[in-house]
């Protein structure tokens, strides 16, 4: 075979490029005297440990130690083989690459239909609600003016007859006016009863107001805005347990955390010592009180939840690795730190450059952190009030993530309680 019309597909076996002595591909082949090829540094391993000048293959022994030609033919071969195999991992690397990333946007397509409809269930369902109370709101709003409009009714048609009488008594009184039967005027008079008209109602005080319709509207939209409430929390219950699967463990990393910093054994509890301990001041470690998570993420998504409970102070979130260690650290995503934190027992803030003060019905005891690398997330959640808190959208990461954590100070013992990073529960 020409060695230039060696190829991926003519190529002999691989069986036929193993060294018999070492069963794998030839390095540097070199032929014995009798034919056989064999590594060069197999073949004399296998003298100097054999003391004897045989042919590991055919038993030939030679009486000297053979010169030992360099088998050309065999190294253009190996190295063609060589070059072929790279290229059929590198193939079979790509072939997998692609059903990985077919299989992947299998996955998306079937997210994205559940979405989809999820999306069009909630939004039908919030449509039939807001259908439902405008029908509700325009049946109270006829009712009250259909009452309105029978209590005009009503006292109209007494007026009208009211009305009738008086026109009757009137014409009959006419008509005796003009009589000159004095006799039968006065008789007629007397039937009448003209000094005493017929009873009638006094209308001066009666009214009919008009139908109150204020706060109709406003109560109206109230109940769906109550509505609308539940249907939110259903939802976000179903968020956290999605994101709960993206759990991963985290543990504090000693060689970052401030000298005044008490850690657990297990590295799950940090809290303030109010002593500050002689410690090496390694890069890694913050002058300011904090410690990192020893886990980092540069991809995908991950969640992990911390204990707050009967804290009065806190910070929580994740910041870039390259954060700066050593002076007074700025809460804000422009300097690649993501955070919530507590102040005074009960200022909830999102740390977003200006703060934002958050208003919660009650404060959380337990707080989950999401992070989706490549969505640029952060999102904050009440873990037993299946509640988001905050979310910082729109970021973005360029390098790893850590897990950040500030207990803040012990304050006399008001905020000696830990953050624990706790186990999460993730309900079917």
């Amino acid at each position: 075979m020409c060695v230039d019309m060696a190829s991926a597909n003519f190529l002999p076996s691989e069986d036929q490029f193993l060294c018999s002595v070492c069963l794998d591909v030839f390095t540097h082949p070199v032929t014995t005297p009798c034919g056989h090829n064999f590594c060069k540094k197999c073949i004399n391993d296998y003298w100097d440990t054999n003391n004897q000048n045989m042919c590991p293959m055919c038993k030939k022994v030679f009486t000297s130690r053979p010169e030992l030609l360099v088998n050309t033919f065999m190294s253009e071969m190996v190295s063609q083989f060589r070059q072929s195999a790279e290229l059929q991992e590198m193939i079979q690397k790509r072939r997998l690459k692609i059903q990985e990333v077919k299989h992947k946007v299998e996955l998306s397509e079937e997210d994205a239909d559940r979405e989809k409809a999820e999306g069009v269930q909630v939004f039908t369902d919030l449509k039939e609600s807001v259908e439902r109370k405008l029908n509700e709101l325009i049946n109270t709003i006829e009712e009250k003016q259909r009452t309105t409009k029978k209590q005009a009714e009503d006292s109209i048609r007494e007026l009208e007859q009211e009305l009738s009488e008086l026109m009757k008594r009137s014409t009959e009184v006419e008509k005796l006016s003009l009589s000159e039967d004095h006799l039968h005027l006065l008789q007629s008079v007397q039937a009448l009863n003209i000094h005493h008209p017929p009873p009638t109602k006094d209308w001066s005080e009666v009214s009919v107001p008009p139908a109150s319709y204020e706060g109709t509207v406003r109560r109206a939209v109230s109940q769906l805005e109550e509505t609308l409430s539940k249907k939110i929390k259903k939802l976000v219950e179903v968020e956290l347990k999605r994101v709960q699967k993206f759990a991963v463990d985290v543990t504090l990393d000693p060689q970052t955390a401030h000298p005044q910093l008490i850690l657990s054994d297990d590295r799950k509890q940090v809290n303030d010592s109010d002593v500050r301990k002689n410690l090496p001041d390694n890069p890694e470690r913050f002058s300011c009180l904090c410690v990192l998570a020893k886990q980092s993420f540069s991809s995908g998504r991950f969640y992990f939840e911390v204990q707050v409970k009967e804290k009065t102070e806190w910070t929580l979130g994740v910041t870039r690795e390259s954060i700066n260690r050593k002076g007074p650290i700025s809460l804000s995503p422009q300097d690649g730190i993501w955070t919530l934190c507590l102040r005074n027992g009960n200022e909830y803030k999102a740390a977003a450059g200006a703060p934002v003060l958050l208003s919660l019905k009650s404060g959380p005891q337990k707080v989950g952190v999401f992070v989706d690398y490549e969505e640029g997330l952060v999102s904050f959640y009440d873990v037993e009030a299946a509640a988001l808190i905050f979310s910082f959208t729109g970021c973005s990461f360029k390098e790893k993530l850590l897990p950040f954590f500030s207990p803040l100070l012990n304050d006399g013992g008001k905020n000696s309680s830990p953050l624990i990073i706790s186990p999460v529960n993730q309900t079917p």
